[in-house]
């Protein structure tokens, strides 16, 4: 329960550092789009495994703070693709830089070969839960 809570309470100050008025339950959206150009709701719901309303709201969010834009898919003029705005996009990538370099300083002090290790095993527990 302490690693959700910490998890839960990360996810906030993620969220705050990208924009102070961004809801943290938005940022994994954020990451998502930040992996692509632009993504069409479709794989979004799927990725997230939230409602349609829920992803609404979300971007609706997002896009009212300038960090998602909506576009019409070239493929099909029906459908809408989400995308990070270039501010968004700035945004999110100054913070991965910060949080990589946060790792890089924390793991300097481990063995490489427990580094790896840890690597190993993450990767093993993230493929598990897809």
């Amino acid at each position: 329960m302490a690693l959700m809570r910490r998890g839960r309470a990360q996810m906030g100050e993620r969220a705050r550092a990208v924009h102070p008025r961004l809801d943290p339950a938005c940022y994994p959206l954020l990451v998502l789009l930040g992996r692509t150009d632009a993504v069409a709701m479709s794989e979004l719901l799927a990725d997230l495994a939230i409602e349609k309303s829920t992803l609404t709201r979300r971007i609706d969010a997002a896009a009212r703070l300038g960090l998602v834009e909506r576009t019409t898919d070239p493929q099909d003029a029906r459908a809408r693709l989400v995308a990070l705005t270039p501010e968004g996009r700035e945004r999110l990538t100054a913070l991965q830089r910060e949080q990589t370099a946060r790792w890089r300083r924390r793991l300097s002090a481990w063995d490489p070969a427990d580094v790896e290790q840890l690597t190993a095993l993450l990767r093993r527990l993230g493929d598990g839960l897809d």
